[in-house]
């Protein structure tokens, strides 16, 4: 099954079990529950059309973050991607069979590996982020388009939200490490 599509009528109803949800079923449902199903929604888009090119989406994960900085230890890799470090080791292992990494140990230091892009892996990267690219385009531009305004405003709210949850999470872990234990 792997590089095919859903039907069109599989992919739909999936989407209309969630768009019923949201305008029909509990329209003012947490925002943290809408922004999940808009990421699951983009990762199914994009997933369909990664399986095409034989990628999965965990691998797309890491290819990215790859793009951008090759040559990351396995741990700057995982802490990247915010998964634990076996889940990129077997990551890393299933990519560098299918030849899109290499592990390599730098001079002066055997203890880090390094995860360097080979040019195959360098080259999906003119394949995969056109697709990744037309899933966002629909998602904003489909049946029911969104502005560019709108889009704008979006992104300055969803990081500001992200800024206001990191900062929360930076004063929880200020006030953990203050308190002692057995106090």
């Amino acid at each position: 099954m792997r590089g095919e599509r859903p039907d069109s009528a599989m992919r739909k109803t999936e989407t209309d079990v969630i768009l019923r949800h949201w305008r029909d079923a509990v329209p003012d449902d947490r925002l943290a529950h809408l922004v999940r199903d808009a990421a699951r929604a983009f990762v199914r888009a994009l997933q369909w059309r990664l399986a095409e090119h034989d990628v999965s989406f965990g691998h797309w994960t890491f290819l990215r973050i790859l793009w951008e900085q090759d040559g990351l230890t396995q741990k700057q890799l995982s802490d990247e991607a915010g998964v634990m470090e076996p889940t990129t080791y077997a990551a890393v292992t299933a990519m560098e069979a299918l030849g899109y990494v290499t592990r390599e140990q730098r001079p002066g230091n055997r203890k880090n590996v390094h995860v360097v892009l080979t040019p195959r892996g360098r080259a999906l990267k003119r394949k995969l982020v056109p697709l990744a690219e037309e899933v966002n385009r629909i998602g904003v531009d489909g049946v029911d388009g969104v502005d560019a305004q709108r889009v704008a405003i979006a992104r300055e709210v969803l990081v500001a939200i992200i800024a206001n949850l990191a900062e929360d999470e930076a004063r929880e872990h200020r006030l953990d490490s203050t308190v002692l234990p057995g106090g």
